[in-house]
């Protein structure tokens, strides 16, 4: 009986090793973020080892005007985890949930420099330093850590359909006269990549994005 009993135990811890030893390629994708490249927001997961890696769909420099009218670029987010969204400070619906959702993901991080917002008025001819400073005050925006930023209509409406894929989801082509407007939270990885898409309406997803944020860090 006892050797039985000893056949059966070796069996288990055998049938345990050899388990632990087998990763499921799914599974192991899943402990990292996926890269977004297109306007249907497809994931795909890209070892750096590949080809494909060099050539991830990348967010181009930019320059705008924050709250405080100081200027904004791509060069104030190098080396930083952000997430990206459009807004403006008139809406009557979701950018006031937006904006408070994203004050959640400001407050998880708010000790941590590696990580930043970026918040882009859609209606730049009224969203003035002197509007979004009121706006910025009035939702507890922190100065250093979340910039909300106006600029050229033409540039920031080509930015956000272009490169963040902003007002495209819905499957119709819009044209520049169109007005841009969209919920997606997206999270951009140090090298201004979209890593995450999420609606900023849905705290489940806010929670997922803070989440995410904190996996992110450890892949930078």
């Amino acid at each position: 009986m006892k050797r039985l009993q000893w056949i059966a135990c070796m069996g288990m811890i055998w049938f345990a090793v050899s388990c632990k030893q087998k990763v499921n390629p799914e599974t192991a994708a899943a402990a990292t973020l996926p890269f977004y490249n297109t306007a249907d927001f497809t994931p795909v997961w890209i070892a750096k080892t590949s080809p494909a890696y060099d050539s991830v769909h990348t967010i181009p420099a930019f320059r705008f005007t924050n709250q405080y009218g100081e200027t904004i670029t791509e060069k104030d987010y190098q080396g930083k985890i952000y997430v990206a969204d459009f807004f403006f400070t008139s809406c009557p619906g979701i950018c006031k949930q937006l904006t408070t959702h994203l004050g959640l993901v400001q407050k998880a991080f708010q000790d941590d420099n590696r990580v930043m917002l970026l918040s882009h008025s859609v209606t730049p001819d009224l969203d003035s330093v002197k509007v979004l400073q009121k706006y910025a005050l009035a939702y507890g925006v922190q100065k250093g850590k979340w910039n909300l930023v106006t600029g050229n209509r033409d540039q920031l409406y080509t930015l956000a359909r272009r490169s963040y894929f902003a007002d495209e989801d819905l499957g119709e082509k819009k044209s520049a006269a169109d007005f841009l407007h969209t919920e997606n939270l997206l999270l951009i990885d140090t090298h201004r990549r979209i890593r995450g898409v999420y609606k900023g309406t849905s705290l489940k997803d806010v929670n997922d994005l803070i989440s995410d944020i904190a996996l992110l860090e450890k892949e930078n």
